[in-house]
C-alpha cells in the first residue's frame, strides 16, 4: 500500500507520513524509489501492467542526481 501510494497516486512523503506510515519507512521507500529511477531509464519500454504509466505518466529528471 505504501510504494502504491507513492507510485501510482502520487502521493508525497509528506501525505504518506499523515496516513500514518512510520517515517522512517516512508523515507527510506522514498529514497529507493528515486534512486532507482535511472534504472528504467536504461531499458527499453515495457508492456503496460497497471494503472501508471512509467514512461509518460511518471517524469522525474535523470541528471543532477535527483532527490
Amino acid at each position: 500500500p505504501l510504494l502504491e501510494a507513492y507510485v501510482e497516486h502520487d502521493r508525497t512523503a509528506g501525505e504518506l507520513i499523515s496516513l500514518g506510515y512510520d517515517p522512517e519507512i516512508v523515507q527510506k521507500i522514498t529514497r529507493l524509489v528515486d534512486l532507482a529511477e535511472y534504472k528504467r531509464r536504461q531499458s527499453p519500454p515495457g508492456p503496460r501492467i497497471s494503472t501508471k504509466a512509467f514512461g509518460k505518466d511518471r517524469r522525474l529528471p535523470i541528471t543532477n542526481q535527483y532527490r
